[in-house]
């Protein structure tokens, strides 16, 4: 099973207007009737900008119809900012004609009680990250995506990164062995109002961000025997945000540790994973723009015996991969890597991780 530093937290307006202010959306006659019609449900995320503007760029595969903001004060100050968007109610965009796909980028809490009512809906949806707080609702929500034979892709930003898709295949080709170390590091310096904002997640850091390692220590591993769960409040007076964060996943050969640390002060380019097997190991770091080292106890391929970089093909954007699979996957010409049985190990992985299941 296959398995992208990120804006300033929740700052959807602060790069990328004049782009986006310069795409007309909504034509009265769409020159390419075999482009996906799109809508986006939020722009409180983190990622939610990110997203918007992918969509806009791939505009031979999209059509976005247009955004939806349920929150009346930012809805106003993001209309302002963005006339050329078309700002609608979440109705009016589930009911708009031939719309097929929706990306889902609320504040978490939203996310999945939002993708439930798309899929409901009779809509594919790209649902960021994390999956909500109770792996029930998970549950609920891939039920509903296989009764209605529709597709949840997650947006766990590692998964179309080039350095990611190098490790994957190596491990499925056999290269490095039978697995038995994974570990993993990912953080930032997060600001006051940031702190505040994630304080409301028992999980704190690794349940917001630290779920992207966890979902490639998945992807390597598959489902975690046991989890055990670290987490420091560095600032009791402060607030309540767990900030710095041991996760242990125990297998029955491996064992892997994800770190999540919100008080680093170079966390971005310190962010790494790294796999270790019997026959070699392979390291990113930093995560973006990726670095891989790969080291091997024998030729493999076109690679020798001994550590060496690896040159990575050139990718674009951090969500390019994500959409652009995703047409294919709507047009039915392939199937999503990541399923439902995937997804469910992931959120349950993430919430114990973090502290926030047992």
């Amino acid at each position: 099973m296959i398995a992208r530093q990120q804006p300033t937290r929740r700052t959807f307006l602060t790069a990328g207007i004049a782009t986006i202010a310069s795409v007309p959306l909504c034509p009265a006659a769409d020159p390419d009737p075999s482009r996906i019609k799109i809508g986006q449900i939020g722009t409180k995320h983190a990622h939610a900008r990110g997203k918007l503007e992918t969509i806009l760029k791939f505009s031979d595969l999209y059509d976005l119809v247009g955004i939806v903001e349920p929150d009346a004060a930012r809805r106003k100050e993001m209309s302002g900012r963005y006339k050329s968007l078309k700002w609608m109610t979440e109705r009016e965009l589930l009911e708009s004609q031939g719309l097929q796909a929706v990306a889902i980028e609320t504040a978490v809490k939203d996310l999945v009680p939002t993708g439930l009512r798309c899929l409901r809906a009779g809509l594919h949806i790209h649902l960021d990250k994390p999956a909500g707080e109770s792996l029930e609702a998970c549950r609920e929500l891939h039920a509903e995506a296989s009764k209605r034979t529709l597709t949840i892709q997650m947006g766990y930003m590692l998964r179309y990164n080039p350095a990611f898709e190098f490790l994957f295949q190596i491990i499925k080709d056999g290269w490095l062995g039978e697995i038995t170390e994974v570990s993993g590091m990912i953080g930032k310096k997060m600001g006051a109002a940031g702190r505040k904002e994630l304080a409301e997640f028992e999980g704190g850091g690794m349940f917001e961000l630290g779920c992207h390692l966890i979902d490639a220590v998945v992807s390597v591993l598959g489902a975690p025997k046991s989890v055990r769960s670290i987490s420091h409040r560095t600032y009791p007076a402060k607030d309540t945000f767990a900030d710095n964060q041991l996760a242990v996943f125990d297998y029955p050969v491996a064992i892997a540790t994800i770190r999540c640390n919100h008080i680093d002060p170079l966390g971005g380019p310190r962010r790494q994973f790294s796999v270790t097997g019997t026959q070699g190991s392979c390291e990113i770091r930093p995560l973006e723009p990726p670095v891989v080292r790969l080291g091997l106890d024998r030729a493999q391929g076109n690679f020798r015996k001994g550590f060496q970089d690896v040159a990575l093909p050139k990718s674009g954007g951090r969500y390019d991969g994500d959409f652009q699979d995703l047409a294919k996957v709507i047009r039915g010409e392939k199937k999503l890597a990541w399923d439902a049985a995937h997804d469910l190990a992931v959120h349950g992985a993430v919430l114990r991780g973090s502290g926030m299941m047992k």
